[in-house]
């Protein structure tokens, strides 16, 4: 069982920054080690669908909602077993709980625009709110 803990969510001004960490653990079997992966975060904003943020698989190609494109950067480290989502230049449209998210078997085509195409665990999420 894979456990995805975020943090860095809070309150911020439009135009602000914010960054999201999302720790991995469970890890128990070397050839199911986190490097192995697709990692990405999505968000669901009341009334909405939770929809794909940003995702990055395991050789690191990263893709992105056009929504986001720009302004947000996925990033993970392996050695740590976290991701990271850099959240600039925020607009009251990105208020959501923001959940990160894994998922395995990880291969080429595994995320378009920033939408993991299966989820194997969630995140409890953490709430992100931009005033305006």
């Amino acid at each position: 069982q894979v456990q995805l803990v975020e943090s860095g969510g809070g309150s911020v001004q439009a135009g602000g920054s914010l960054t999201l960490s999302c720790a991995a653990s469970a890890y128990t079997y070397s050839s199911d080690s986190y490097s192995n992966y697709c990692m990405g975060w999505f968000r669901q904003a009341p009334g909405n669908e939770r929809e794909g943020v940003a995702a990055i698989d395991s050789g690191r190609t990263t893709s992105y909602a056009d929504s986001v494109k720009g302004r947000f950067t996925i990033s993970r480290d392996n050695t740590k077993n976290r991701l990271y989502l850099q959240m600039n230049s925020l607009k009251p449209e990105d208020t959501a709980i923001y959940y990160c998210a894994a998922a395995i078997p990880c291969y080429s085509g595994s995320h378009h625009s920033g939408q993991l195409r299966i989820v194997s665990y969630w995140g409890q999420g953490t709430q992100v709110t931009v005033s305006s």
